[in-house]
């Protein structure tokens, strides 16, 4: 799994660097009005300097307190999700496309990036799963496109998520795996073309795709995705966020 690097450690990695900055915008916010802002008294700003040089351990100690706040609202988020995996699960899965097993004892959602590498490989692991625990296991695919860094993934979600409306997103999912190395608008076509999809359609639906993309990405933000891919799984024996490496074990020892 392709992990980042948390925001909030990297801020207070460098924050004694940028510790000048922040205050002093925190300061001229708070004591002049919106219009003077560009025209800061240079003696105020030496002052602002002074105090963060001699006491730059306030500023650290509100970056600690910021960070685990936002760390237990991740906490609570996840929670309240793997509630609703539990209880309800068909609201968490929502219009998302599934295989594997028509029951909902095991359900392992997945968020994954279509120009990510490792997800490539973990498709590979889960296809074996699904075919070795064909009763246990449901699979749902969730979009998590990681666009600073993957050109396609979005586009590839777009043309995955147009595929999904005539009924082939796996087919689709799968020859956009395999064909990982030529992402682009004219692979796209192409395998729509091989599907036997309408075309028509397809061109349609890939300008109608946004607002499920965008829910998707925006759940995956609310439950920090650190990167692809991400799993979560609920099921007799385990709920919660899972490595791929730990999913087999927990359907043999599902009941």
């Amino acid at each position: 799994m392709r992990i980042f690097f948390n925001w909030f450690s990297l801020l207070f990695q460098y924050v004694r660097t940028w510790t000048a900055i922040s205050l002093l915008f925190l300061v001229v916010t708070w004591t002049i009005p919106a219009q003077a802002a560009s025209h800061i008294d240079p003696q105020l700003e030496q002052q602002v300097l002074q105090i963060i040089r001699e006491h730059p351990e306030a500023i650290i100690e509100s970056v600690q307190t910021y960070q685990q706040q936002q760390q237990q609202k991740v906490k609570q988020a996840r929670q309240a999700f793997l509630q609703d995996l539990k209880t309800n699960p068909q609201k968490v899965i929502g219009e998302s496309p599934t295989t594997g097993s028509t029951q909902l004892k095991t359900v392992l959602i997945e968020f994954s990036d279509f120009q990510c590498p490792y997800c490539a490989d973990a498709d590979k692991t889960l296809k074996k799963l699904l075919e070795k625990y064909p009763d246990k296991l449901r699979l749902v695919y969730k979009n998590f496109p990681l666009t600073s860094i993957h050109a396609e993934a979005l586009p590839a979600a777009t043309a995955a998520w147009a595929a999904y409306q005539q009924g082939k997103f796996w087919e689709y999912h799968d020859a956009l795996f395999t064909n990982q190395k030529q992402l682009g608008k004219a692979l796209y076509l192409d395998i729509a073309k091989k599907l036997n999809l309408d075309l028509r359609k397809f061109q349609r639906n890939l300008t109608l795709a946004t607002p499920a993309i965008t829910k998707d990405i925006q759940l995956g933000e609310k439950l920090a995705v650190p990167g692809t891919p991400f799993f979560v799984v609920n099921s007799p024996s385990f709920s919660g966020v899972v490595q791929l490496a730990d999913i087999e074990s927990i359907l043999a020892d599902a009941k």
